[in-house]
C-alpha cells in the first residue's frame, strides 16, 4: 500500500468512526476536515489533496456523502422524528433540510414517505 493510500484508508476510517460516535451519543459535535487531519497527525491540505489524489473526489465529498447515508438510513426507520436526526447530525432542523435537499432532491420528509421501511 502506498503512502498515499493509507491516508486516504486512515481517513475513512477516522470519518466513519467519529460519524459512529455521533450517531451513537459519544460525540455532539461534527469535526472539521482540519480536525480530523490533526486526528492523523497531517496538515489538512495534505489530507485534502491527498484524498482528491487518491479518489479524484474531495475529502469533503466523502464526508457529506456519508452524512446523507446516515440521514437516509435513519429517515428508512421511523425510531426518530426528522427534528432528532438533524439535531443528532448537529444540524440546525431548517438547515439539514436544506442539506439534504440538495443532495437528494427532496425534503427529508419526502424522502421518509418513499422510503420508510417496515419494520
Amino acid at each position: 500500500m502506498t503512502r498515499q493510500e493509507e491516508i486516504t484508508n486512515k481517513y475513512f476510517t477516522a470519518l466513519d468512526n467519529h460519524l459512529t460516535d455521533i450517531v451513537e451519543g459519544r460525540a455532539n459535535e461534527i469535526k472539521e476536515i482540519n480536525e480530523i487531519a490533526e486526528l492523523l497527525h497531517i496538515h489538512p491540505t495534505h489530507l485534502s489533496n491527498t484524498v482528491k489524489l487518491s479518489t479524484g473526489k474531495s475529502a469533503c465529498y466523502f464526508y457529506e456523502h456519508k452524512i446523507i447515508e446516515i440521514a437516509k438510513s435513519l429517515l428508512e426507520q421511523h425510531t426518530k422524528s426528522i427534528t432528532e436526526i438533524a439535531l443528532l447530525l448537529t444540524y440546525d432542523p431548517s438547515n439539514f433540510t436544506k442539506f439534504f435537499k440538495s443532495y437528494v432532491n427532496q425534503t427529508p420528509s419526502q424522502y421518509r414517505k418513499e422510503n420508510l421501511k417496515n419494520n
